[in-house]
């Protein structure tokens, strides 16, 4: 049986990304439903909206389900005990120390997935003991890796450096793409930006239908000094850039970024002033789907391609 299905005991190998504003209880359900591992996205609720969440997850699915926690937040220590009182056996975390929650969580039979930009990252995390890595490649949509490693050589590097399962993330968005991240080592896929543009994302329509017509290089990774962002080019992101030619501090860059820019575009539906997160794989998604029609739909290319290349 696969590594990845057996660790979180679902019939597919994908993982649903754990995306802020896009990850709500409906989309998570879903995929799990599906055959995947759905992941509520912890980045963007105050904790008695993730509790809420997953009460609701809960009632929409009998499948296994997750939290993603991105550790730079605040409330995170309240998140981690929301967690654990509603006894969610799933935790990915991601920007931030391992080591700060791992050996905790696996204490009260949680298993952990942390999410890394690089080699040096994934063998950290293995040492603070989690149950398997997700490498990252930087076409991922949202908060990514300052070293603009791409995904198809992060996932051999990081592969020939750790002895715990691997998942690979960023640029993945169909069967094809999963069967090409597993012959180069990966033992299953996350995948973001297509369940982004799915029926199920909590995310407003206005920013499912610009995923839709996403071109290559309509995306850039930005806000290195703060946080790395890959964004779609808007009028926000077209201010950044104008500010970074009057060489900005930190503090002039937080300005400009101000609060809730995320919420603003994903959630709001403000596609001029919001912050508009999707990876680049999005110029290969042209029509928002059901869940299960995306999965299914992976799933079917994938076998086929496989059987054809190992025949």
């Amino acid at each position: 049986m696969n590594k990845i299905s057996q660790l979180f005991n679902i019939q597919y190998p994908i993982i649903q990304g754990g995306m802020i504003w896009n990850s709500g209880y409906k989309l998570a359900s879903a995929v799990s439903n599906a055959g995947g591992l759905g992941l509520i996205g912890a980045g963007s609720m105050y904790p008695d909206v993730l509790r809420e969440h997953i009460h609701k997850c809960k009632k929409a699915t009998d499948k296994t389900f997750g939290v993603n926690v991105p550790m730079l937040y605040p409330n995170v220590e309240e998140i981690i005990q929301i967690i654990i009182e509603e006894n969610v056996k799933i935790v990915f975390t991601s920007a931030g120390n391992p080591k700060t929650w791992t050996s905790y969580l696996k204490e009260k039979g949680i298993t952990v997935v942390h999410v890394v930009s690089s080699s040096k990252f994934a063998l950290k995390a293995e040492e603070a003991g989690v149950d398997a890595i997700v490498a990252e490649g930087f076409e991922a949509g949202g908060h990514n890796g300052r070293e603009e490693t791409t995904t198809f050589t992060l996932i051999p590097m990081v592969k020939e450096q750790i002895n715990i399962p691997l998942i690979a993330a960023g640029g993945i968005a169909t069967g094809r793409g999963m069967l090409a991240a597993m012959v180069l080592g990966a033992d299953g896929v996350q995948m973001g930006s297509r369940f982004a543009a799915s029926h199920e994302s909590s995310s407003h329509e206005n920013f499912k239908n610009t995923i839709l017509n996403v071109k290559e290089g309509d995306t850039q990774l930005t806000l290195k000094e703060l946080a790395p962002v890959r964004l779609i080019k808007n009028k926000f992101y077209n201010d950044i850039q104008e500010l970074y030619s009057k060489c900005p501090t930190s503090d002039e860059l937080k300005t400009l970024l101000g609060r809730a820019r995320a919420k603003k575009g994903m959630f709001e539906g403000d596609l001029i002033e919001g912050e508009l997160e999707i990876g680049q794989i999005a110029g290969l998604i042209h029509e928002i789907k059901s869940v299960k029609e995306i999965i299914d739909e992976i799933i079917r290319e994938f076998e086929s391609l496989a059987k054809s290349i190992y025949l």
